[in-house]
């Protein structure tokens, strides 16, 4: 038997973790903000108050280009197994979110469409995740959300591409690795 117990306490506060709970605030944030929002048909609002849509159906609303997107590549945008999705997918259709429709391109493939009701709800998530970003700038102030926003879109730079030619969507600038360890920085400046 050990006579210093083994010291857990980095298991809640390290980033990761950090991260994990951040993000479930976040998007249960924007789902209440869903839930009341007049726009939103009455029947998703419902299902949002009721928690019936969860973070992992707005990996459609996330994910889907408004022009569509075959269901592989769908679930690849979300970082998804196809079957998960397509679970999420028939969910989402029965609820008159998206629909399934022909490929033009391959007879044989279906592609994944927001629909006139989807569109509502894409809008109203929009304006949700904008409040909650506001509200999240206004807890924690401009500088901290502004570098939170910056270390995030450059963490992530790795894992949809390279961090070489990575473009910032908060400033539109490049970002990229500095000749020093895994630091990135902004080079249109």
């Amino acid at each position: 038997m050990l006579s210093n117990p083994l010291n857990t306490q980095w298991r809640h506060g390290h980033l990761g973790n950090l991260m994990g709970l951040a993000l479930r605030r976040f998007d249960s944030r924007v789902l209440s903000l869903m839930a009341h929002n007049v726009e939103v048909p009455l029947a998703l609002s419902n299902l949002a108050a009721r928690q019936q849509v969860s973070a992992a159906h707005v990996h459609i609303t996330r994910h889907l280009p408004p022009e569509g997107a075959r269901l592989t590549e769908l679930a690849s945008l979300a970082g998804m197994s196809k079957q998960a999705m397509g679970d999420l997918v028939t969910q989402c259709e029965a609820w008159g979110l998206i629909q399934r429709a022909a490929d033009p391109l391959d007879a044989r493939a279906k592609r994944v469409n927001f629909t006139a009701i989807g569109m509502v709800w894409l809008k109203a998530f929009e304006a949700a995740v904008a409040q909650a970003e506001a509200e999240f700038r206004e807890e924690v102030g401009d500088t901290v959300a502004t570098v939170v926003k910056l270390g995030l879109e450059a963490y992530t730079a790795h894992s949809q591409a390279s961090a070489q030619g990575a473009i910032s969507p908060l400033f539109g600038t490049t970002l990229q690795k500095t000749t020093v360890g895994d630091k990135h920085a902004h080079t249109d400046r």
